[in-house]
């Protein structure tokens, strides 16, 4: 176990650390936000619910490059791993443009459909800061992506030393704009996309210099390859798919939320920014899992690819309750960061608390699907979000929420019954061991590099 061990920690630390960076983009932003007044922090809330349903599509998308990626390298095929990055990269590009423009066109209409029982003022904020964050979506699509495929190649620090960047940036400009230059919700808008933009420019200059493994050449020439965007596409989409149920569901929950009024409003985006935060190691282990994943497939090598996820799943399990167990007594103290809002306080402690309670279930139902990805066994997890998402977070949560009147803690416990139902077949799914047979690209003789 000693060797999964540093092969885990020397794929995890990079990405825990640039985790921990990108997560606090939004959290300083909705801290500052609060200041401002609850109004702009429930704004940036509801539209950060809109904005992460596309940054979710894409982080999906990378992973069908990120696999593709690690089981070539695993092969020991550098020169398909390069072919690879540039089909993920280009077809990215140009279902993003697509995209931005479609919102664009429609962001008004989306968000009245969505949050028009919102106070006017909310509204307002809500249009200011999606307006300026939704142009920022191609840029943000070539860090996630290049990102993904860097991590696929075992190159994590490259984008830990980028999201630093941007982090630096963010935390400048946005205090520069709200609090000296008194620009209010459009100042946290700028401050956060041109940290954005930054981070996109700087990724491709990587690329394109080159980095240990891949190296962006011949873009001129580029042509479509049918047979290797199969293979991305192959992962990407139905990751994509589950990423668009699953957080279209979480949108769908916003809206019951929205119906609760600014109170309920601003306590939801407080708490799910800092929830976010408290998980940087579960999410940072699910990026380690499907790229350790992918590289043991490429080898063909199922043994240790299911022994590293299990230690992967078990790791965890364990930084997550112990992060939680000292984050409890102090919930309060940590809300108060964001507002002085005696209500929006005691509301967002209440949840952080039963999220934090129940978090040792959140591992089984994150992290081993993060491995069956790397894997490729994407049709399988795509099914078990849906039934996770339609038939318990949003029924139950609305049942729990609306119908019986308990609010927002009712609709997190429908999220936390969730992650129990999915879980559970994760993990049914894991011991079964019908994963192991699910690799992308099959060892070839031919392969060279």
């Amino acid at each position: 176990m000693k060797w999964i061990r540093k092969d885990v920690f020397n794929l995890a630390m990079p990405i825990m650390t640039e985790q921990l960076f990108v997560i606090s983009l939004g959290m300083i932003n909705t801290m500052m936000a609060g200041h401002i007044g609850k109004e702009a922090v429930s704004a940036i809330g509801m539209v950060d619910s809109i904005n992460n349903i596309f940054i979710a599509f894409f982080s999906a998308l990378a992973i069908g490059g990120m696999v593709v990626v690690a089981q070539f390298i695993g092969q020991g095929n550098i020169k398909k791993a390069n072919e690879a990055m540039k089909q993920a990269l280009f077809s990215g590009l140009i279902i993003t443009f697509i995209l931005t423009i479609m919102m664009f066109l429609l962001k008004g209409p989306i968000i009245n459909a969505l949050f028009g029982n919102a106070e006017p003022e909310v509204i307002r904020n809500a249009h200011t800061y999606l307006s300026v964050t939704l142009l920022t979506y191609p840029l943000i699509t070539i860090d996630l992506i290049a990102n993904g495929l860097l991590r696929g190649a075992g190159d994590t620090k490259t984008p830990m030393k980028i999201s630093i960047f941007m982090n630096i940036i963010n935390v400048s400009l946005t205090y520069t704009f709200i609090n000296i230059l008194h620009l209010g919700i459009m100042g946290a808008a700028l401050g956060i996309a041109i940290a954005r933009v930054s981070g996109g420019i700087l990724i491709i200059v990587v690329l394109i210099r080159g980095s240990k493994i891949l190296k962006l050449t011949n873009i001129k020439k580029f042509k479509f390859d049918k047979s290797l965007l199969k293979l991305v596409f192959g992962i990407g989409v139905p990751a994509s798919i589950e990423s668009l149920v699953f957080n279209g569901g979480k949108l769908i929950t916003q809206v019951f939320i929205v119906n609760m009024g600014t109170i309920a409003i601003a306590a939801n985006a407080i708490a799910g920014s800092v929830a976010t935060m408290l998980n940087v190691p579960g999410n940072s282990l699910c990026i380690a899992a499907t790229a350790l994943v992918g590289r043991y497939m490429g080898r063909n090598d199922t043994v240790e690819a299911e022994k590293s996820l299990s230690y992967i799943t078990k790791l965890s399990t364990i930084a997550l309750i112990i992060i939680a167990a000292v984050f409890i007594p102090f919930a309060p103290n940590v809300v108060s960061l964001f507002t002085t809002n005696k209500e929006i306080i005691h509301l967002t402690a209440i949840v952080l608390i039963v999220n934090s309670a129940c978090i040792p279930i959140w591992s089984i139902s994150f992290v081993l699907p993060a491995g069956l990805k790397g894997a490729g066994d994407v049709k399988y997890t795509l099914v078990t979000a849906i039934i996770g998402m339609w038939l318990f977070r949003i029924t139950l949560g609305y049942l729990l929420g609306v119908v019986l009147k308990f609010g927002l803690v009712g609709v997190w416990v429908g999220m936390i019954v969730d992650w129990l139902v999915r879980g559970t077949l994760y993990l049914i799914r894991f011991k079964k061991g019908k994963w192991k047979n699910k690799t992308v690209i099959k060892m070839q003789a031919s392969s060279s590099n």
